[in-house]
C-alpha cells in the first residue's frame, strides 16, 4: 500500500475532504434539529398560530395594543384563485393582510382617513423598502386605500381575547 493513500484507496487529501463533508452533514443536522425543537416553544409564543386560523373563537371579542403607524399598499388582481402563505385562496372578496412576521390568523385594525378595517393575517410580505403591509384588493377598498396605492396607514395589532 502506498503511503499516499488510505486504507480505502483514497488519498489522504480526498480522506480528509471525506472527513470535513462529513463534519459538515453532522453540524447542518444538528442545527436543523435544534430548528424543530424551537417549534413548539415558537407555537407556545404566538397561541399556536401557526397556520391559517381564526384569530377569535365565536363569542369572543379581539382586545388590540396601542396605535401605530407604517406603510401599505394593496394587492390582487394577478394573484387571484392563488394560494396565499397562509394557506387561504386570493379571491377579489377576500378581507386579509401579508406581513413578513406576525403569524397567520393575527388580528390587525388598519385606520385610514377615518374607516377602519379589520383584516387577518394570510400571506407574507411586502418585501419593498418602506412598507410594513400589503392589504388585499378587498381590505384597501374597506379604508379606502385602492384608489391611492400606497400610504401610511394606522395600525392594530391583536394582543388578546377579551370576554364581553
Amino acid at each position: 500500500m502506498n503511503p499516499a493513500t488510505s486504507r480505502h484507496g483514497r488519498t489522504q487529501t480526498s480522506d480528509r475532504f471525506c472527513r470535513l463533508r462529513l463534519r459538515t452533514a453532522i453540524a447542518l443536522i444538528a442545527t436543523a434539529l435544534a430548528g424543530f425543537a424551537a417549534i413548539p416553544a415558537a407555537q407556545a409564543a404566538t397561541g399556536g398560530a401557526s397556520g391559517y386560523e381564526a384569530a377569535a373563537p365565536a363569542g369572543e371579542e379581539v382586545a388590540f395594543g396601542p396605535m401605530r403607524y407604517g406603510g401599505a399598499s394593496w394587492y390582487g388582481p394577478g394573484l387571484w384563485g392563488r394560494s396565499t402563505a397562509c394557506g387561504a385562496v386570493l379571491r377579489p372578496t377576500t378581507i386579509g393582510v401579508a406581513h413578513k412576521t406576525l403569524p397567520c390568523g393575527t388580528m390587525v385594525r388598519f385606520t385610514y382617513e377615518g374607516r377602519t378595517v379589520t383584516a387577518p393575517v394570510i400571506d407574507r410580505g411586502p418585501y419593498i423598502k418602506g412598507r410594513a403591509w400589503d392589504l388585499t384588493a378587498a381590505a384597501s377598498e374597506a379604508i379606502g386605500l385602492e384608489s391611492v396605492g400606497v400610504a401610511r396607514v394606522g395600525y392594530q395589532v391583536a394582543v388578546e381575547y377579551a370576554r364581553p
